[in-house]
């Protein structure tokens, strides 16, 4: 009886040790997006890893605007880039943006707390697909502000967005 009541307590006990090594749940789709560096909630080794059905559980938000690649305004969907990083629990001055093209970027994090940056997974209502941008695009609200529109701001829009590392 005291080796099976030990059993089930040691068990237990990893049980426990294993969930809270990770904070965030696990993904349990195709994991579309990474954050790493400086993050305080994991779900995978040093890393916070996303697919879209967490990403779609995060407080969405939709803007119209004009971008520089396209002829007509065009509305975008998805969760703002500051409520992405917070769900990793995320600090530091830098996001590097990293594409499936092998795009890379620098965003200052200010940008995040400054502009309602989001991370599009839908452009019209529709998801987005690699061939067209997606499956998530990091998008700055241009018609927001006259600053907006500028090199510096279009050039940190990255889209097939694979990875974020917060430094």
């Amino acid at each position: 009886m005291k080796k099976t009541a030990f059993s089930v307590l040691a068990w237990l006990a990893v049980l426990v040790i294993q969930s809270s090594a990770w904070a965030l749940p696990p993904a349990t789709g195709k994991v579309i997006l990474t954050l790493q560096g400086k993050i305080g909630d994991t779900n995978a080794p040093q890393a916070a890893q996303f697919d879209l059905a967490m990403i779609e559980k995060l407080p969405q938000q939709t803007f119209r605007t004009l971008t520089p690649w396209d002829k007509q305004p065009i509305e975008f969907t998805g969760p703002l880039l500051r409520d992405l990083i917070a769900a990793a629990k995320g600090s530091g001055t830098t996001l590097k943006a990293a594409a499936l093209n092998d795009y890379q970027t620098a965003i200052p994090m200010d940008d995040a707390l400054k502009f309602d940056v989001i991370v599009a997974h839908k452009m019209n209502g529709q998801a987005i697909p690699v061939k067209t941008k997606g499956p998530l695009f990091i998008v700055y609200p241009f018609d927001s502000k006259p600053e907006l529109r500028a090199l510096t701001y279009y050039e940190r829009s990255a889209w097939q967005l694979k990875s974020l590392t917060l430094e």
